[in-house]
């Protein structure tokens, strides 16, 4: 502990700035505070939970004025949950917390030089050799509510002993209950209701972290935001008998439910999801329309969460992409290929890429589905999967080699592996399109891809898929230069 600071001493600043994970930055003198909960222009009264040498982190008390970004937020429950970090701040100042962020990333981590401000495009940035690029104002929502089609609902025990479902405490495994997010569906609210009566009346427990023991650890609801069909999936630690076949027939008599799946997870690990997954009515999936590819979806598929603005994401996708009918194209992080079937019908052939197998099948159905045949899907990690694809094309007569002219990425948070890159670079494509949900690895990662002078970047575009929280989408486009 800092020796000019005791823990659970009361502070009172003035909150001046934003982390990059929503909390408030203030000052005392020299020594810099991170509050939780905490706004810009808020003068608060916070308590010191721990400090290092030159900054520490409190604990909002007292808010003695309000900030002007602040307002009230529509959850109950909002400050104690995990999720939305970020709403009791006004939307409009939410985006320019996201659009500043990306850009104080791509600055800091990637390098690039801030140029100036236009009004119409917004910021440029510049490369190391100069090329200029666009960094438009983010894209944000009209409704920034309601717009997931995917929620997980941890299942726990209240005070009382009975069961209860809700989202984790920021930080923690302790269950906020909660029947009806806000940023989900109406129809969780009903589901969430049965499951947990049927918990009650058939003495179903929980699953136990701390023992292991238990039968009901989620609730996984899915919705088709077109066709507006509903999954249910409970993930279990074990089974219940003849019980769970009373379940899914309550739930197939709900408003939208097509199908109720049940996950087996029996691992003491905190990945929501096992390996097998069987169905207990229904076809085992929803189906729903992107544009106008369709995509079957089942408990284990990554689909985005937010379907308007994936329709927003991915039409940028195939601007930048550039396709007239003649490219052959990669589609790396493929998930169950939806940018790769977007892409398909505007060109030559589309190669996708994805490690998880479910997923893959899923992307094989899905091409099937609408007719597409000009897609060929691998299973695999990217950073091996392309480079075994390159060296295979290394050892063809020149003649026989096939051309590359666009490649598209949408990695997990963490990125793509240097690996991936590096072959990247090797297949050199007229065309880089990358989309991420974490703009500091994406940061990373140009710079990468930027330092021999071989691509410029020409677009940033962020999009907020995730009202309410830290999290912002972001896509770029990358061109071969001399090309």
């Amino acid at each position: 502990m800092n020796e000019n600071y005791q823990k659970n001493q009361v502070l009172e600043m003035e909150i001046t700035d934003l982390g990059s994970d929503g909390e408030g930055i203030g000052r005392t003198g020299a020594f810099l505070w991170f509050v939780k909960d905490a706004l810009p222009g808020d003068r608060v009264r916070a308590s010191v939970m721990k400090t290092k040498k030159n900054y520490g982190y409190a604990r909002l008390l007292e808010i003695l004025s309000p900030g002007p970004d602040r307002v009230e937020p529509a959850c109950p429950v909002a400050r104690a949950c995990g999720g939305c970090t970020l709403q009791a701040m006004d939307y409009r100042a939410q985006l320019k917390f996201k659009e500043n962020k990306v850009r104080n990333n791509l600055v800091r981590i990637g390098g690039l030089k801030a140029l100036a401000d236009d009004a119409e495009n917004g910021a440029e940035y510049s490369a190391a050799e100069g090329a200029g690029a666009v960094f438009h104002p983010v894209i944000g929502m009209e409704h920034p509510f309601r717009y997931r089609n995917k929620a997980q609902f941890p299942v726990g025990r209240n005070k009382d002993g009975k069961p209860v479902a809700g989202f984790y405490a920021g930080r923690t495994h302790s269950i906020i209950p909660c029947e009806d997010c806000l940023l989900g569906t109406e129809e969780n609210r009903g589901i969430l209701a049965a499951v947990l009566g049927w918990m009650e009346e058939f003495r179903i427990p929980p699953y136990d972290e701390t023992t292991g023991t238990g039968t009901v650890r989620h609730v996984l609801v899915r919705k088709g935001f077109r066709s507006g069909e509903i999954m249910v999936c409970i993930v279990t630690n074990g089974d219940a008998g003849g019980a769970f076949k009373v379940l899914a027939d309550r739930l197939m008599q709900l408003p939208g439910v097509v199908t109720v799946v049940k996950n087996l997870n029996p691992e003491r690990t905190n990945v929501i999801l096992g390996k097998e997954t069987r169905v207990l009515a229904g076809p085992g999936f929803i189906t729903d329309t992107i544009g106008d590819t369709e995509f079957e979806i089942s408990a284990q598929s990554f689909y985005q969460v937010n379907p308007v603005q994936t329709e927003v994401l991915y039409g940028t996708a195939l601007e930048y992409a550039g396709l007239t009918g003649r490219e052959n194209v990669w589609d790396l992080y493929c998930g169950i290929g939806t940018i790769s079937l977007f892409m398909a019908k505007r060109a030559k052939k589309v190669f996708g890429d994805e490690i998880v197998p479910q997923a893959v099948e899923d992307a094989r159905r899905n091409a099937k589905r609408n007719g597409i045949g000009n897609a060929e899907f691998f299973v695999g990690k990217a950073e091996e999967v392309l480079p075994a694809w390159y060296a295979e094309q290394e050892r063809k007569p020149l003649a026989e080699r096939e051309r590359i002219d666009v490649i598209s990425v949408d990695p997990p948070r963490k990125g793509c592996d240097e690996a991936c890159l590096e072959t990247i670079l090797k297949v050199a494509p007229e065309r880089i399109v990358y989309v991420s949900c974490d703009s500091a690895t994406l940061a990373r990662d140009l710079r990468y891809l930027l330092a021999d002078g071989r691509y410029r970047l020409v677009h940033v575009q962020p999009v907020d898929m995730f009202p309410q929280t830290v999290h912002i989408e972001t896509i770029v486009l990358l061109q071969k230069l001399n090309s």
